[in-house]
């Protein structure tokens, strides 16, 4: 860590606010003026929206991703946790990975914690249920997914073969609804190289407790989309729930029961439960109560923005606060970016206000759908067009040079060569088989050497 007696700015979080708020502070200081200090458990910044193609196999994992250390090469960059700050002294406990905890002083705050998957005490959940937050839930559920193949195509028992093939997704909202699209796009290309498994043996399940699927495109478009997915053989239960997943065993408030093997809860997020240590101002539902200047109120040096702040949405009304998405959440980065150096040199804050231009979705290979906003109008595409519309949006909005190109190689390679079909499952436990042929054999139990029976009286005297 630096030693310097300049200002320090504190970045609490490294994600998608964290990483272009302080892309934007060093772009915006003058050399030297302050340190800039980023702290994260993750060394790298995922971009979200890109999981559900990564599930599927269309982006490659490396590039979903990236390195804080890289982009921001003016910072200090800690891996660890900040688990306090003592407002009054102005300073935060750091928890790194290995090793004692310590105090770090700053001047400035930024709070960047982002959320963390919405859940509820439903039985079962915690040990079955597969997020898909980060990158390595994507893999994880791409290896999983095709682990499932690979036993359902290797047995003949039609228990084990129905319930590896049975796929449940909870909540419809954009990760719900596209990683399902994404995900049964690749199962149905997966299945072609399976003698045994045809798209027909497979059963994906859409649980949502509303009554539609993607809210964020309107009620049309949302109506295409949950028609479109059921098209395709994927079954969509609307306006239920999912009462228990023990042993994979799914039920469901309608009534439904069924033996799946895989689960994935994608019903919706919350702000960082750890914002509720650092007494700041919390609104009803966990979020940094926030000024349209992104200050946190009732401060003039803390910050906020994303998915952990409560922002007024100056664009929509009275009343009305910003959705937590990446079209907001890379416009507020930059203006706290602006804010957060205009208070350090005493200057006045500008208020954040951005108008909503539309929402984009993929649901697989050249399926999707897009609402684009141009003043009072709303553009509606469905199909093959708003995937390219998605496709061009998200692929511009990755952070760096580096990942745009890396990602549209991804999927200009795509277009020539075929999707990969297999499972690394055995990379979730990388040193099993080496420990298995490196570990003592078991030391050969002694068999102890039996007695000669005596011989038989009669024996005895016919010898003699």
């Amino acid at each position: 860590m630096s030693t310097t007696e300049r200002p320090r700015i504190l970045v609490v979080g490294g994600g998608y606010v964290g990483l272009y708020a302080a892309r934007r502070i060093l772009k915006k200081m003058r050399y030297g003026e302050a340190t800039v200090t980023v702290v994260d458990p993750r060394s790298y910044m995922t971009y979200q929206p890109f999981l559900p193609e990564t599930a599927a196999g269309s982006i490659s994992p490396r590039h979903v991703v990236v390195p804080l250390r890289r982009v921001l090469p003016g910072a200090e960059v800690l891996t660890g946790r900040v688990v306090d700050i003592d407002q009054d002294r102005k300073v935060a406990s750091v928890e790194p990975l290995v090793g004692e905890s310590y105090e770090l002083p700053f001047d400035y705050l930024v709070m960047a914690l982002g959320a963390v998957s919405r859940t509820f005490p439903i039985p079962g959940l915690a040990e079955n249920g597969i997020g898909m937050k980060g990158v390595e839930e994507a893999i994880g559920l791409r290896n999983h997914v095709l682990e499932q193949l690979d036993k359902a195509d290797s047995t003949t028992d039609e228990e084990i073969r129905r319930k590896a093939l049975t796929f449940v997704f909870v909540g419809g909202g954009f990760a719900g609804a596209e990683t399902v699209g994404e995900v049964e796009d690749m199962a149905r290309d997966a299945a072609k190289y399976y003698p045994n498994v045809k798209r027909e043996d497979m059963r994906f399940i859409l649980v949502d407790a509303a009554d539609k699927i993607l809210p964020e495109v309107g009620p049309q478009l949302g109506k295409w989309g949950l028609e479109h997915l059921q098209e395709r053989g994927i079954e969509i239960y609307l306006q239920t729930s999912m009462k228990s997943c023990v042993d994979k065993h799914v039920v469901l408030a309608n009534g439904l029961e069924v033996d799946a093997s895989t689960v994935v809860w994608t019903a919706g997020v919350k702000p960082n439960p750890a914002l509720a240590k650092f007494g700041l101002p919390l609104g009803p539902r966990g979020h940094v109560d926030t000024a349209p200047t992104l200050q946190v109120r009732g401060t003039d040096y803390i910050w906020a923005a994303g998915d952990n702040a409560q922002i007024p949405d100056l664009a929509a009304g009275e009343g009305a606060w910003c959705p937590p998405n990446a079209q907001h959440a890379l416009r507020q980065a930059k203006v706290l970016g602006d804010n957060v150096v205009s208070g350090m040199r005493g200057f006045p804050q500008q208020d954040y206000k951005h108008a909503n231009k539309g929402a984009v979705a993929g649901l697989g290979l050249h399926k999707g759908v897009a609402m684009i906003v141009f003043g009072k109008a709303r553009i509606k595409v469905k199909g093959r067009l708003a995937w390219y519309m998605h496709r061009g949006y998200h692929g511009m909005a990755v952070p760096t040079w580096n990942r745009k190109i890396r990602v549209f190689a991804d999927w200009t390679l795509g277009m020539f060569l075929k999707r990969e079909v297999v499972s690394l499952g055995a990379i979730e436990n990388p040193r099993e088989e080496f420990y298995e042929a490196a570990r003592p054999a078991p030391a050969p139990v002694a068999v102890p050497e039996q007695p000669k029976a005596a011989a038989p009286a009669a024996e005895k005297a016919g010898a003699a």
